[in-house]
């Protein structure tokens, strides 16, 4: 276990043992963390600074993956930052949990985006920094800092939310299939197929807002479009 991050970055990871391959790329992350099966044994590690968040690896045990983050969510401190890591056939398994987790990752993962989502995931309130800004009537993508708000209210999406939302926004108007949004922002072979796409736009719909949501259109039979939405009528 790496102990080059202060004890407030340390992570819960579930259940114990974790994975070879999720070892490794946290070790290589410099991040710090513990393996554990239940709340109990968490407590029982929590460093001083309180744990900085929990991966939950659900494709191997997805009962007890859900039970564990149902329990934690009933925790008087239950905004703890979670990524879930599931196999590609359950992403089904997603519906009506949103509330259990922060973000997903599919498995076998790509250390690379591990990273990069933990990195969003546990960035904190960061201040907006002038930057590159993608600006599409009320929305605005700060690249910078991986940072999104509607009408000034800001987005809490998450690291591939933000990267669909990004892709889309520079693109406006062009009608992109599910198969070349996966090629394009997922960026390497994929293994969620198509569904995994239906999946972030649904959320990323629901962030926007019932006003907005419609700035993501489904074109029928191809695919999605980022265009029109009411402030434009």
């Amino acid at each position: 276990m790496s102990e080059t991050l202060s004890a407030k970055s340390m992570l819960i990871v579930v259940p114990d043992p974790t994975t070879p391959e999720l070892a490794r790329t946290l070790d290589l992350s410099g991040y710090s963390w513990k393996a554990v099966n239940t709340l109990i044994a968490a407590s029982e590690h929590e460093p001083d600074g309180g744990w900085a968040g929990a991966i939950v690896d659900a494709a191997g045990d997805p009962e007890a993956a859900w039970a564990f983050l149902r329990t934690l969510r009933k925790q008087p401190a239950s905004s703890l930052p979670v990524l879930v890591l599931i196999g590609g056939a359950q992403l089904s398994e997603l519906t009506h949990r949103d509330d259990l987790f922060d973000d997903f990752c599919l498995t076998p993962f790509h250390p690379a985006e591990i990273e990069a989502r933990l990195r969003h995931l546990l960035a904190g309130d960061v201040q907006l920094v002038s930057s590159d800004l993608v600006q599409y009537g009320p929305l605005s993508l700060n690249l910078e800092t991986y940072q999104a708000s509607m009408a000034g209210r800001p987005l809490d999406m998450t690291y591939m939310e933000y990267e669909l939302l990004k892709f889309l926004a520079q693109n406006p108007g062009k009608v992109f299939t599910r198969e070349i949004l996966l090629s394009r922002v997922w960026g390497y072979e994929y293994y969620g197929g198509a569904r995994t796409v239906d999946v972030h736009i649904r959320r990323l719909r629901a962030k926007l807002g019932e006003e907005h949501a419609g700035l993501i259109q489904t074109v029928r039979s191809v695919g999605y479009r980022f265009g029109e939405s009411r402030w434009e009528s």
